[in-house]
C-alpha cells in the first residue's frame, strides 16, 4: 500500500499511498529525549507505541473527537489521513512536573488548580521554544479562531482520558498532542498518543511512560507493555 517516503521523523517514518488523502506511519523502534539528545535503539518499541496509539485514537474517535487515524495495518504500521501538520507542539499540563516544574521551581507533583495548556513552536533548530497565543498568529501558524478550536479540543481530549486512564488506575500527569488540516480545510487531531508523549503515573508514582528512559528508571518496553495490557481490559 505504502509508495514513497515523505517523511522521516524520530519516531515514525511517513509514507505516501496510491491515494493522495492517505499515508502510512510506520512506527520505529528508536527513543529519543531532550530533542534527540538521547538516543537509542529499543526492539519492540514500534510495535508497543502503535498498538497502543491505535487502542487510543479508536477510543477517541467513539468519543466524537476527530483524529487523522483511519486503521491500524499491522503491529507496527498505520494507515492515517493525510494532513498538513500545524507546526505546533501543543501541551496540557494536568500536574506540575518535567520541565514545567523546573521553569517556575514547583515541586514535582503538585496538582494545578485547573489544566494549563502552552505552546512550543515546532523547530527542532530553536530548539521547539515556548510561545504564546500572539506569537502563533504572528507566525500565521493558526488564526485567532484556529488557536481557541485547538485549546477547546485539547480540553476535551484531556476530559474523556483522563477518565481513560483513571479506569486503568493511572493519573494523567500531562501530554503533548499534534494537529493537522485535511483537504476539506478541518482541523484533526494527528501524530499519535503514546506513552512517548504523555506522562503516565500509577497509584504509587511510578513512571510509566518515556521519563523511564529519559530518566534512566528501567526498561521501557516492560511499563509500556503494562500500559497496553490495562488498556486492553478497558472496554
Amino acid at each position: 500500500m505504502k509508495t514513497d517516503l515523505i517523511y522521516s521523523g524520530k519516531a515514525k517514518d511517513i509514507y505516501a499511498t496510491e491515494d493522495d488523502q492517505l499515508v502510512v506511519a510506520v512506527y520505529k523502534d528508536q527513543a529519543t529525549a531532550f530533542n534527540g539528545g538521547k538516543k537509542e535503539q529499543i526492539v519492540g518499541k514500534g510495535r508497543l507505541n502503535n498498538l497502543i496509539s491505535s487502542l487510543i485514537f479508536e477510543k477517541l474517535e467513539l468519543a466524537g473527537i476527530a483524529t487523522h487515524f483511519v486503521r491500524r495495518l499491522s503491529d507496527t504500521e498505520q494507515l492515517n489521513k493525510r494532513l498538513e501538520i500545524i507546526p505546533l507542539e501543543v501541551v496540557l499540563r494536568n500536574i506540575a512536573a518535567g520541565s514545567f516544574a523546573k521553569r517556575f521551581g514547583i515541586e514535582e507533583g503538585q496538582e494545578l488548580p485547573e489544566p494549563i495548556i502552552e505552546f512550543y513552536y515546532k523547530r527542532d533548530e530553536l530548539d521547539d521554544p515556548f510561545i504564546n497565543d500572539e506569537h502563533v498568529a504572528f507566525l500565521n501558524l493558526a488564526s485567532h479562531e484556529e488557536i481557541a478550536y485547538i485549546k477547546e479540543e485539547t480540553r476535551r481530549i484531556n476530559g474523556f482520558l483522563k477518565g481513560l486512564f483513571a479506569q486503568m488506575g493511572l493519573t494523567l500527569v500531562d501530554f503533548k498532542l499534534e494537529f493537522g488540516v485535511d483537504q476539506s480545510g478541518q482541523i484533526l487531531l494527528a501524530d499519535e498518543f503514546s506513552p512517548d508523549n504523555c506522562r503516565l503515573w500509577d497509584a504509587d508514582g511510578n513512571h510509566l511512560d518515556k521519563d523511564v528512559f529519559r530518566r534512566g528508571l528501567g526498561e521501557l518496553t516492560e511499563v509500556y507493555e503494562v500500559v497496553l495490557a490495562k488498556l486492553e481490559e478497558v472496554k
